[in-house]
């Protein structure tokens, strides 16, 4: 099979200094594996420093092994739910500011704390480079997408709500999370509702896809106390291509 053939099969994610391939539902084990062959030797892929796979488990049972042949290393396992959003109610238990009411600065200070003892796989990238794969991947809007959480004047944690490029309705929310500090306190849930509202109203989506690691069981509880159902498990294989 052709490499277009292959690519038009799955989703592609391009941010800065990596490319992640999602939705490869409906390539066989050997498809798999001859996309991986031809992403290896791509020039365009050769470019970043890190490669991923995104794998349902049954192809990730039948292929992993070759994988690693590759030089694909196991990195991850994610869990994908859905939440209806019609059903989501108005939420505004913070008050959220984007990169037009703050600094860019400060955003970045807010986001790399609470990414301290994050229970999902740490990033290769820094936070410079995490600010750049945002403005890539979502385009000029991205500053509406960063939101700082504010509870009494002090910031809490971020969230990252957005409509999937290349899709009309579909919501996500790029990354969510509190600073340590305000972890455990029940204010999770509250939070990323107020995210799921704000997909909604200001940003026009139908429903929203969520990921997180299977070692992050706060965040699935986060899921389940707003509804979200489980639509998928896959297994995450990633690749040093070269760079750093």
């Amino acid at each position: 099979m052709k490499k277009e053939r292959l690519y038009e099969k799955v989703k592609f994610v391009e941010g800065e200094n990596f490319v992640t391939v999602e939705d490869t539902h409906q390539l066989s084990s050997d498809e798999v594996l001859m996309l991986a062959e031809e992403l290896v030797k791509d020039e365009r892929i050769q470019k970043v420093d890190h490669l991923t796979i995104l794998l349902e488990d049954s192809l990730a049972a039948q292929v992993g092994n070759r994988l690693e042949n590759l030089q694909f290393k196991l990195r991850d396992q994610s869990v994908f739910v859905r939440c209806d959003l019609q059903q989501v109610e108005p939420e505004e238990a913070f008050v959220l500011k984007s990169l037009h009411e703050v600094s860019s600065e400060q955003f970045k200070n807010i986001w790399g704390k609470a990414m301290e003892g994050s229970l999902n796989a740490a990033s290769y990238l820094d936070m410079d480079e995490q600010m750049k794969s945002v403005e890539k991947e979502l385009g000029p809007s991205y500053k509406d997408s960063c939101c700082i959480a504010f509870e009494q004047g002090k910031p809490i944690g971020v969230v990252m709500p957005h409509i999937e490029p290349g899709t009309e309705g579909e919501g996500r929310i790029f990354y969510f999370g509190l600073i340590p500090e305000e972890r455990g306190k029940g204010k999770s849930s509250a939070l990323y509702r107020q995210g799921l509202f704000l997909l909604k109203k200001k940003f026009g989506a139908f429903y929203s896809i969520g990921a997180t690691s299977v070692k992050n069981v706060p965040m699935q509880k986060v899921f389940e106390n707003n509804q979200c159902t489980i639509i998928d498990r896959v297994k995450v294989y990633s690749r040093k291509i070269g760079g750093k």
